[in-house]
């Protein structure tokens, strides 16, 4: 499940197993990485990864995604992809879209979980996110199922990391958002045309802006190919800080898939 050239990547940003550990010889890190990905995919529980493929116990893979997690190391390995595609021209900074996204949260409280007003006020989170032109995905927010996707823009834009690859400095600025109505707001509008930014949203009462809805489609794809990950599209972890770290995960896979077919 980790090729080669992709352990390259990840494999210098963990951080380093203490020499005198007590207990038994830790599982690889390759294969906890394998574990954690595998649950990722396929939504189970922890406890019942196969032990056959050698990944360790689900308590194994679990606590080693939680010291990767204040590590930094995922939000570094996405930052290292965006990087890549960039220098490889395969970033569309010329516009950039953003939505929002809800999903189920099954375990009853934790935070970033709300009432949802699509799922009968069920305990749920919603994701929040901005792609490039081209779809890909450049930050992730999660938040409660009843939080306005307005309240979101500013925090979507501002949270995009400094993408380094071209000469110059690291790029951390689309020249457009474009958004539907719900992102409508004077504030918003003001705000990003301050940050140079072209604000590019339907004004509520208002015809939808022409071609809209087709350039909106990427964000629609990029969530779909997010919530493929079946351990996001249902949120388990009630700690946000370990979801945050799977979806940074999630999103890192997106760009490697893209960076490998763009090089193929």
């Amino acid at each position: 499940m980790v090729d080669d050239d992709l352990w390259a990547r990840i494999e210098p940003l963990l951080p380093p197993w203490p020499e005198r550990s007590p207990g038994p010889k830790p599982v690889p890190d390759r294969l906890c990485l394998q574990g954690i990905l595998y649950v990722l995919h396929q939504d189970i529980a922890w406890q019942f990864l196969p032990p056959e493929r050698g990944f360790g116990s689900g308590q194994t893979c679990w606590r080693r995604l939680d010291r990767w997690q204040k590590a930094g190391v995922f939000e570094q390995l996405h930052r290292i992809l965006l990087a890549e595609l960039n220098a490889a021209g395969e970033l569309d900074w010329s516009r950039a879209c953003v939505d929002g996204s809800h999903v189920r949260a099954k375990k009853k409280g934790g935070a970033a979980t709300g009432p949802s007003p699509v799922d009968r006020r069920k305990a749920g989170s919603k994701h929040h996110l901005i792609c490039d032109g081209k779809g890909t995905p450049l930050h992730v927010i999660p938040s409660a199922a009843n939080v306005n996707d307005i309240t979101q823009t500013l925090n979507l834009v501002d949270g995009i990391p400094p993408v380094a690859g071209r000469p110059g400095r690291p790029r951390r600025r689309p020249k457009a958002v474009r958004g539907d109505k719900a992102y409508d707001s004077k504030a918003v509008r003001r705000e990003l045309r301050r940050r140079r930014i072209l604000p590019v949203i339907s004004r509520k009462g208002a015809p939808n802006i022409k071609g809209l809805g087709k350039l909106r489609y990427v964000v629609e794809q990029t969530f779909a190919l997010l919530h493929q990950f079946k351990r996001l599209a249902v949120r388990w972890e009630r700690r946000l800080e370990l979801h945050d770290a799977l979806v940074s995960l999630g999103c890192s896979m997106i760009c490697w898939r893209r960076l490998k077919k763009a090089g193929s």
